[in-house]
């Protein structure tokens, strides 16, 4: 799990708290951290982490077709890819974009919504961290919805009291600096992060299970800090001082796969989602994740998803269907 941790810090998260929002029974609204939520606090990132914490009473949250979340006071909903969600005390009401329903914020507080029928009081306080790395493969194995009960924690106390102080300190203009805020939004967002791998059968998830093995933890946190870089088993195994038929068996066991497949199989699952999600040129997607070639890249890329890199992301913005998954063949580089 230090490993685990460790991955979390590398990301170098900043954030805030930017929106205290009040809502009464009935009320349904669409939401998502927008840039301009970021704004004030951090220069605007390039990967957002939206979360929710609930100040009092209770509603629905839910991310495209995905089962409805149910939140109540003292728990925390974290949106790792910051999806577009609804929050609702009913989700069988039209939904009304958050934005247009925000209060600026006046002298260094926090912006407001208060909103709904008059109903049932429902306290939600607004937050995001962010980072610039361009893709993270640790985010993209998250589930879309993290939730954190704060009270029920060991420690649900003091997280639960520095979040509500930090909070009243924006809210009344006197926390002139993110630093705090973002520290302990990284706090918060690394034990929901923790938990929901800590609950996971060692069965149901071979990355969840890798994560708790010291030595496969710190082989995953080194191939996804430095996917780029050029891997190999013995390399690999050198770095955590394990010997490399020792290291590969391990591996294997633990995540079903050997290490330099697992490698391959996440550098192809970057660049995709990268050409699907951004406008990178591709010469730029190729070197980060691990290319010394465009053109070295683009065999790659064809060879296994039957089309080049340019022909691959035309179609999937267009909105064909997802790619086949990764071959044997070109997760071990033939």
């Amino acid at each position: 799990m230090d490993d685990l941790l460790d991955m979390l810090r590398a990301m170098r998260l900043t954030g805030g708290i930017f929106l205290d929002a009040e809502f009464t029974a009935p009320w349904c609204i669409s939401s998502q951290v927008a840039p301009e939520d970021c704004a004030p606090f951090t220069p605007v990132p390039r990967h957002i982490i939206g979360y929710h914490y609930m100040i009092a009473g209770k509603c629905l949250v839910k991310v495209g077709n995905q089962p409805p979340v149910s939140v109540e006071s003292g728990q925390l909903i974290v949106l790792p890819r910051n999806d577009a969600h609804l929050m609702a005390s009913a989700l069988n009401l039209r939904p009304v974009n958050a934005h247009q329903l925000i209060e600026p914020a006046l002298d260094g507080g926090l912006a407001k919504i208060v909103h709904g029928g008059g109903g049932e009081l429902t306290q939600i306080l607004c937050g995001f961290l962010g980072n610039d790395l361009p893709y993270n493969a640790f985010i993209a194995l998250l589930p879309s919805i993290l939730k954190l009960d704060v009270v029920d924690a060991a420690s649900g106390n003091w997280i639960e009291n520095n979040f509500r102080f930090a909070a009243r300190e924006l809210a009344e203009g006197r926390a002139k600096s993110p630093t705090m805020l973002a520290k302990l939004a990284e706090l918060l967002f690394m034990e929901a992060v923790r938990r929901y791998l800590a609950s996971q059968p060692p069965a149901l998830s071979a990355w969840s299970a890798g994560t708790r093995d010291p030595i496969v933890g710190r082989a995953l946190g080194l191939l996804h800090g430095q996917i780029a870089r050029r891997w190999t088993t013995e390399g690999l195994a050198r770095e955590i001082a394990v010997s490399r038929s020792a290291f590969a068996e391990r591996f294997t066991r633990i995540i079903g796969e050997p290490p330099m497949r697992y490698l391959a199989r996440q550098r192809f699952e970057q660049a995709s989602a990268r050409l699907r999600d951004s406008a990178d040129p591709i010469a730029r997607i190729a070197f980060e994740v691990g290319y010394e070639s465009e053109a070295g890249f683009s065999r790659a890329f064809r060879r296994e998803y039957g089309v080049p890199p340019a022909s691959w992301r035309r179609d999937h913005i267009a909105g064909k269907p997802e790619s086949p998954p990764i071959t044997r063949e070109a997760a071990q580089g033939r």
